[in-house]
């Protein structure tokens, strides 16, 4: 009886599946898809912006600012007031310390709202501004 019970284990034993390989496969595959994956942001609506021939292609711009034609200001998807913005900058700065800031303004947006998001943008410590044009 005790020689047929501990065949019975050994064959439990042997009938188990090792699923650590597989599990390693599929992890792999996560860090890869998230590694080569690109997360682009959008500063929330379309804007009509003017044309530069002169325009040069950025490709590192994490913090997008759009300004529409009514002089709105939309950071994130989200209307935000113009006194706002260097807050909404500071937060976006401390994820990612490396962001540069690109404005999207429309081509019959308000100036001064412009200049003030400008100034608001870099007192918020993000010397890297740019305006964003087509080609």
């Amino acid at each position: 009886m005790r020689k047929l019970a501990t065949s019975v284990m050994q064959d439990e034993e042997e009938a188990t599946i090792d699923m650590t390989p597989m599990l390693d496969v599929v992890f792999i595959m996560l860090i890869f898809f998230i590694v080569t994956a690109s997360f682009v942001k959008e500063a929330g609506i379309d804007v009509n912006r003017p044309d530069a021939p002169t325009a040069v292609k950025k490709d590192r711009a994490n913090i997008l600012i759009a300004i529409n034609d009514k002089g709105e200001v939309w950071i994130d998807k989200r209307r935000v007031d113009v006194r706002a913005v260097q807050a909404n900058v500071e937060r976006l700065k401390a994820e990612n310390p490396q962001g540069s800031v690109v404005i999207q303004a429309d081509k019959k947006a308000n100036v001064d709202t412009l200049v003030k998001v400008m100034d608001a943008s870099r007192a918020a410590g993000a010397y890297d501004v740019s305006i964003a044009a087509d080609k």
